[in-house]
Formats: structure tokens, sequence, C-alpha cells
């Protein structure tokens, strides 16, 4: 553990899903439904997916999602399947229906309470980070909060660059994706994997501390 480095934190940057909210449930029930709108519109081939098949984009911006995934499928019906994942997941949230990991609150109210800055960065819409933001009252813990389609989706270290400066150093990156990584790999700053998130192995090998529970931030910070 980089103890010296993590001691002098000041400002931490969190990841959403898989790191605050456990978005599975949801996520999957949304997912099928787009693909059932492509199936019956003749551009995709029936299937039975397997939850990690589908979790696996949890994470990702839309745009590499579609990219990733299917990156053929012409670019209306990406559209159209990306709104309906989109609109799904904001009924669920206005529904009430969005879960948070155990002790997120708890944790997050404990950082504030010991003076740190935390910072909300998720690849995702607005519409999504507002309706989180207003079941959750999210605004009570972060002093602010970013999505990536603000930014027309871009990388979240090209995002980090453009706000850094208006925050105290020294930063920490909290999150469980390659994505949240790579903000700690270009401008040199410890990265907390969470185990229990939708990372691979492979992604999480990438951070330099691994955490199985979000409440550990309290005996570490």
């Amino acid at each position: 553990m980089d103890e010296p480095r993590l001691k002098s934190t000041q400002t931490i940057v969190f990841d959403y899903d898989g790191t605050l909210q456990d978005s599975t449930a949801n996520y999957i029930t949304a997912f099928k439904t787009a693909y059932n709108y492509l199936v019956d519109n003749q551009k995709a081939v029936p299937k039975d997916w397997k939850d990690e098949e589908i979790t696996k984009w949890l994470g990702y911006s839309s745009k590499d999602m579609w990219e990733n995934f299917m990156p053929d499928l012409d670019a209306e019906y990406q559209i159209a399947a990306s709104k309906i994942i989109g609109e799904t997941l904001l009924k669920k949230a206005l529904a009430k229906e969005a879960i948070l990991y155990p002790r997120v609150l708890e944790t997050l109210a404990y950082l504030n309470s010991k003076g740190y800055n935390l910072i909300f960065l998720s690849n995702c819409s607005n519409d999504y980070m507002k309706a989180h933001q207003q079941a959750f009252q999210l605004n009570h813990y972060f002093v602010d909060m970013y999505c990536t389609e603000s930014f027309g989706y871009i990388p979240k270290y090209d995002i980090f660059q453009m706000f850094k400066d208006q925050y105290k150093e020294n930063f920490l990156i909290v999150g469980d994706r390659i994505h949240d990584f790579e903000i700690g790999h270009y401008h040199n700053i410890v990265t907390i994997g969470c185990n229990y998130g939708f990372g691979t192995e492979e992604e999480l090998q990438k951070s330099d501390i691994r955490i199985n529970d979000i409440q550990e931030l309290q005996e570490m910070l």
C-alpha cells in the first residue's frame, strides 16, 4: 500500500456504477429490452444471455459500448437501442429501484466528516446522473458531479485534466474499471480498485490498492 500518498489525500474521485451503485439487475433488464428491440427489427439474432456477458459493459460509455459490442450496427439502431437502455435505467432510478452497495452513504458521510472533497465522475448521461442525485441526495456528499456525456464521452483521464486544477491535491481515484485506473496512470495518482464491481481481474490489476467493501475506505483514510 502506498500509505504516505494515501494519507496525503485531499480530494477523492469516485466512479459510480460498480463502485457506489450495484446496477446489475437494472442494467440486465435494460440491456435485454434493447437487444429484443434489435431482434424484433432483424438487426440481431435471438440469444440467451448470461448475466456476466451483459454486466461486462457496465462502466462503458454508450458510445464505447456499441463500438465494441456491435460495431457494424447501423448508427440509427445504435442510437435507438442506447435510448432504450437509458430510458429503462432512468425509469428504475425515478421509481426508486436503484440500489447502492451496503454502507455507501455511511462511508461518504464519514469521508465528508474528515474533510475530504468528494468528486463524482461517471460514464453516464446527464439525466441518469441527475436521477440518482435526486434518489440518494448525492449532492449532500459530493462537491461536484461530472458525467462523460457533458464532455462528448471523451475518456475520463481527459475530463480529469480539465477539472483537476479546481480542487486540492493530492487526489485519490476509486473505481472498478480500466477507465478509472487510466486516470491514475496518466496523472500519477493512487487508484483503488473495487473487487466487488464489474471490472475483470486484468483490469483490477491496474489499480494500486484493492478493496472488497467500500467501508474499507474508513479504515484507510
